[in-house]
Protein backbone atom coordinates (compact mmCIF):
# COMPACT_ATOMS: atom_id res chain seq x y z
CA UNK A 1 0.00 0.00 0.00
CA UNK A 2 1.19 3.52 -0.76
CA UNK A 3 -0.29 6.88 0.14
CA UNK A 4 0.62 10.54 0.15
CA UNK A 5 1.62 11.26 3.74
CA UNK A 6 2.91 14.86 3.67
CA UNK A 7 2.71 17.87 1.42
CA UNK A 8 5.31 20.59 2.00
CA UNK A 9 3.96 24.11 2.37
CA UNK A 10 6.59 26.86 2.24
CA UNK A 11 6.04 29.36 5.05
CA UNK A 12 7.74 32.51 6.27
CA UNK A 13 7.77 31.69 9.98
CA UNK A 14 7.15 28.41 11.82
CA UNK A 15 5.36 29.81 14.85
CA UNK A 16 3.15 32.15 12.82
CA UNK A 17 2.13 29.25 10.56
CA UNK A 18 1.54 26.90 13.51
CA UNK A 19 -0.74 29.50 15.13
CA UNK A 20 -2.77 29.94 11.93
CA UNK A 21 -3.20 26.26 11.20
CA UNK A 22 -3.97 25.26 14.80
CA UNK A 23 -5.86 28.26 16.18
CA UNK A 24 -7.63 29.51 13.06
CA UNK A 25 -8.15 26.38 10.93
CA UNK A 26 -8.40 24.02 13.89
CA UNK A 27 -5.63 21.62 12.88
CA UNK A 28 -3.53 19.85 15.48
CA UNK A 29 0.22 20.11 15.79
CA UNK A 30 1.38 16.55 15.13
CA UNK A 31 5.12 17.15 15.31
CA UNK A 32 7.55 19.98 15.99
CA UNK A 33 11.14 18.79 16.21
CA UNK A 34 14.40 20.71 15.83
CA UNK A 35 16.71 19.66 13.01
CA UNK A 36 20.53 19.74 13.16
CA UNK A 37 20.67 22.52 10.54
CA UNK A 38 18.59 24.90 12.70
CA UNK A 39 15.34 24.26 10.86
CA UNK A 40 12.37 22.43 12.37
CA UNK A 41 10.28 19.46 11.28
CA UNK A 42 6.76 20.84 11.76
CA UNK A 43 3.71 18.78 10.81
CA UNK A 44 0.08 19.89 11.19
CA UNK A 45 -3.02 17.90 10.31
CA UNK A 46 -6.78 18.30 10.53
CA UNK A 47 -8.24 17.11 13.82
CA UNK A 48 -9.91 13.74 13.33
CA UNK A 49 -7.91 12.97 10.21
CA UNK A 50 -7.48 9.24 9.76
CA UNK A 51 -4.41 8.33 7.73
CA UNK A 52 -4.89 11.42 5.61
CA UNK A 53 -2.22 13.68 4.21
CA UNK A 54 -0.72 16.22 6.58
CA UNK A 55 1.17 19.45 5.95
CA UNK A 56 4.89 19.82 6.50
CA UNK A 57 5.40 23.50 7.28
CA UNK A 58 8.76 24.27 5.72
CA UNK A 59 10.36 27.65 6.42
CA UNK A 60 11.65 29.22 3.23
CA UNK A 61 15.40 29.31 2.66
CA UNK A 62 16.74 31.82 0.22
CA UNK A 63 15.02 34.21 -2.12
CA UNK A 64 13.80 31.57 -4.60
CA UNK A 65 11.79 29.81 -1.89
CA UNK A 66 10.63 33.06 -0.27
CA UNK A 67 9.25 34.19 -3.64
CA UNK A 68 6.96 31.14 -3.67
CA UNK A 69 5.34 31.79 -0.30
CA UNK A 70 1.62 32.21 -0.86
CA UNK A 71 1.77 31.32 -4.55
CA UNK A 72 2.98 27.75 -4.71
CA UNK A 73 0.36 26.85 -7.32
CA UNK A 74 0.40 29.91 -9.55
CA UNK A 75 -2.84 31.35 -8.15
CA UNK A 76 -4.85 28.13 -8.48
CA UNK A 77 -6.53 26.35 -5.61
CA UNK A 78 -3.84 23.97 -4.51
CA UNK A 79 -5.19 22.56 -1.26
CA UNK A 80 -8.50 20.90 -0.47
CA UNK A 81 -9.91 20.67 3.05
CA UNK A 82 -12.81 18.22 3.21
CA UNK A 83 -15.44 18.56 5.92
CA UNK A 84 -18.44 16.56 7.03
CA UNK A 85 -20.34 19.76 7.93
CA UNK A 86 -19.74 22.63 5.53
CA UNK A 87 -22.01 25.18 7.26
CA UNK A 88 -20.43 24.56 10.68
CA UNK A 89 -16.84 24.80 9.47
CA UNK A 90 -17.48 27.75 7.14
CA UNK A 91 -19.08 29.71 10.00
CA UNK A 92 -16.31 28.78 12.47
CA UNK A 93 -13.56 29.71 10.02
CA UNK A 94 -15.20 33.00 9.03
CA UNK A 95 -15.60 33.91 12.71
CA UNK A 96 -11.90 33.13 13.23
CA UNK A 97 -10.97 35.63 10.51
CA UNK A 98 -10.36 33.35 7.53
CA UNK A 99 -10.60 35.26 4.25
CA UNK A 100 -13.11 33.62 1.91
CA UNK A 101 -12.77 34.72 -1.70
CA UNK A 102 -16.33 33.80 -2.65
CA UNK A 103 -19.71 33.01 -1.21
CA UNK A 104 -20.43 29.32 -0.62
CA UNK A 105 -21.48 27.42 -3.74
CA UNK A 106 -23.50 24.24 -3.96
CA UNK A 107 -22.29 22.22 -6.91
CA UNK A 108 -23.19 18.69 -8.05
CA UNK A 109 -19.96 17.47 -6.42
CA UNK A 110 -20.65 19.23 -3.09
CA UNK A 111 -20.67 22.47 -1.12
CA UNK A 112 -17.54 24.56 -1.60
CA UNK A 113 -15.96 27.95 -0.93
CA UNK A 114 -12.44 29.14 -1.74
CA UNK A 115 -10.42 30.66 1.09
CA UNK A 116 -6.88 31.91 1.60
CA UNK A 117 -4.41 30.83 4.24
CA UNK A 118 -2.33 33.44 6.05
CA UNK A 119 0.11 33.68 3.13
CA UNK A 120 -2.45 33.80 0.32
CA UNK A 121 -2.43 30.17 -0.81
CA UNK A 122 -5.86 29.21 -2.10
CA UNK A 123 -7.81 26.38 -0.53
CA UNK A 124 -11.21 24.80 -1.11
CA UNK A 125 -13.34 24.11 1.93
CA UNK A 126 -15.39 21.24 0.53
CA UNK A 127 -18.13 18.97 1.74
CA UNK A 128 -18.39 16.32 -0.96
CA UNK A 129 -21.90 15.41 -2.09
CA UNK A 130 -23.24 12.15 -0.73
CA UNK A 131 -22.72 9.27 -3.15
Amino acid sequence: MTRIALVALVVDDYDEAIRFYTEVLGFRLAEDAPRPDGSRWVVVEPVGSVRGAALLLARARGEAQRSRIGDQTGGRVGFFLHTDDFARDHARMAAAGVTFLEEPRHEPYGSVAVFQDLYGNRWDLLQPAAP
